[in-house]
């Protein structure tokens, strides 16, 4: 039996019943490829028709005349060819609609059909059903507009249905919704603007964790201790802005549904011409360097849930991360026949160097402290200018590891010079912060924590072209493999830089 949802609201009149088309057209376009639209004369089968033709064309000009006497309908748009079909004037059911060409005009397009009931053999299977009907005598101009998803549609009609009654709550039911590019993960992110000009952010993170289970029973996401709901980033959104950086407002949020409703902090960021600005990169350490400094807590409230417990960057986290590394990247680089016995000594080795680094005072690690989620905000004071946007993955680690994330930026090169300059400004800020502060330790750990978040992004940003489909992020493998063997230098890891030279021979041939 194929799953259903339905959902009944009522409109005002026909400009309401306009809007709620075309804010269910994405839904229509990326899920159904037949509507039908039900209801007596006059009811608004054909505005809503029209709405929704205009919200997938991107074109609120367009002419979309009702058909009721040409039959059909085509429309060429960029997203999807669309048949818009009235069948009022249909007697002959299937046998006329076949004679008419209906199969072949309908093939490879999104299927609009006012009167379906005149054909219900053709349009029984998987669909959006949309039923108009008058609301009562007293109000003639509005609807209730019954939805009915009949298929894959239902569950995407829930979280639209969800979506929009979360938006009411919060006061952004009218907003203008843009989809933002998101980061590698499965988040999405939208832009939104009411009509008073107010704007926000939209996150969109529905709970799940990252794939089956692979070791103790647990996910990769568990084991990495990556969040697997917004939980965690709306307790670190009020524990940052409480610290005083420039952690996103938050406005609403729904924690079942995955929903997030933020401040936004605008899309100025940290890097001009693919190249770092070096004062907002000082300036962004100057609000980290503090922070290390102090015992913070690792427990947090959540409002209307249970405290949210930072988890510990523990060697499970640690050491499952660098095995990315063997299971996607090797075979990249020519190291696909790395035997059994000499990916047991890499997981050693690495437990080896990584002992001392969980054994150190843990402060919050942020974990994605880099450019793409840094925005300057030059209106404000100090460090403050420094909007950090990704924090949901914050762990209980050591502070190197987030110095390290902007010093060896991932996605835009960061010269020597200026790295030295960075490190030698963090020692300043946390010194007049701890006089007892020991930079050689932290160098160490440094070194160690850069070689670990290298192998792992390498890992990573193969696992995103071979499986995730996202090849772009290929462009940043070099850069990665330079601060790869950079780190591998220290002393501290000569075992192991040893192990990649055997194993991995082509890092060393650039």
């Amino acid at each position: 039996m194929s799953e259903e949802a339905e959902w009944l609201i009522d409109v005002a009149d026909e400009a309401q019943t306009a809007a709620l088309a075309a804010k269910l057209a994405p839904l229509i376009r990326d899920t159904v490829r037949l509507v039908t639209l039900s209801g007596d004369l006059g009811a608004g089968k054909t505005a809503f028709a029209r709405a929704l033709i205009r919200a997938l064309a991107q074109d609120p000009a367009l002419e979309a005349p009702s058909p009721t006497f040409t039959l059909m309908q085509i429309y060429e748009t960029p997203g999807c060819r669309i048949l818009h079909a009235d069948l009022y004037r249909i007697a002959g059911g299937e046998a006329e609609l076949e004679a008419m060409g209906f199969d072949e005009a309908s093939e490879d397009a999104l299927v609009l059909v006012e009167w379906p009931e005149r054909a219900p053999s053709l349009f029984a299977g998987e669909r959006l059903e949309v039923r108009l009907s008058f609301a009562s005598p007293e109000t003639p101009d509005a609807r209730r507009i019954g939805i009915l998803a009949h298929g894959k549609a239902a569950g995407r009609l829930k979280a639209f249905r969800t979506m929009r009654e979360f938006l009411e709550r919060a006061g952004w039911s009218d907003a203008a919704r843009d989809y933002l590019q998101g980061d590698a993960s499965s988040r999405i992110y939208e832009a939104l603007r009411r009509p008073d000009g107010a704007q926000a952010i939209l996150m969109i993170s529905p709970a799940r964790p990252d794939g089956p289970p692979i070791r103790y029973g647990k996910p990769y996401s568990a084991i990495a201790r990556l969040a697997e709901t917004v939980k965690p980033f709306v307790a670190m959104a009020e524990a940052l802005r409480a610290q005083g950086l420039s952690a996103p407002q938050i406005y609403a949020y729904d924690l079942s549904a995955g929903f997030v409703l933020l401040e936004d902090l605008g899309r100025d960021g940290v890097v001009a011409g693919g190249a770092p600005i070096a004062d907002r990169y000082v300036e962004a350490l100057s609000a980290l360097a503090p922070l290390h400094a102090r015992r913070l807590p690792d427990v947090l409230p959540v409002e209307g849930s249970g405290p949210y417990h930072i988890p510990p960057y523990d060697l499970d986290a640690l050491l499952i991360e660098v095995e990315l590394l063997l299971e996607w990247y090797a075979a990249r680089v020519g190291g696909g026949g790395i035997s059994s016995g000499s990916k047991a000594t890499f997981v050693n080795l690495w437990r080896q160097a990584l002992i001392e680094i969980v054994m150190s005072a843990p402060t919050w690690t942020l974990r994605d402290f880099h450019s793409p989620n840094l925005i300057w905000l030059p209106d404000r004071e100090g460090t403050a200018r420094v909007g950090v946007i990704d924090f949901q993955d914050t762990v209980l680690g050591h502070p190197a590891y987030d110095v390290v994330s902007l010093t060896q930026d991932a996605r835009v090169d960061v010269p020597d010079e200026l790295e030295m300059r960075l490190l030698g400004h963090y020692a300043r800020k946390r010194r007049e912060a701890d006089p007892l502060f020991d930079m050689a330790a932290f160098a160490r750990a440094y070194a160690i924590l850069g070689a670990q978040r290298a192998t792992k992004i390498l890992g990573i940003f193969a696992r995103l072209d071979q499986r995730d489909h996202k090849p772009q992020y290929l462009v940043h493998l070099p850069r990665v493999e330079t601060y790869l063997r950079k780190g591998l230098r220290h002393p501290a890891l000569a075992d192991l830089e040893a192990w990649y030279v055997a194993n991995l021979p082509a890092l060393f041939r650039a």
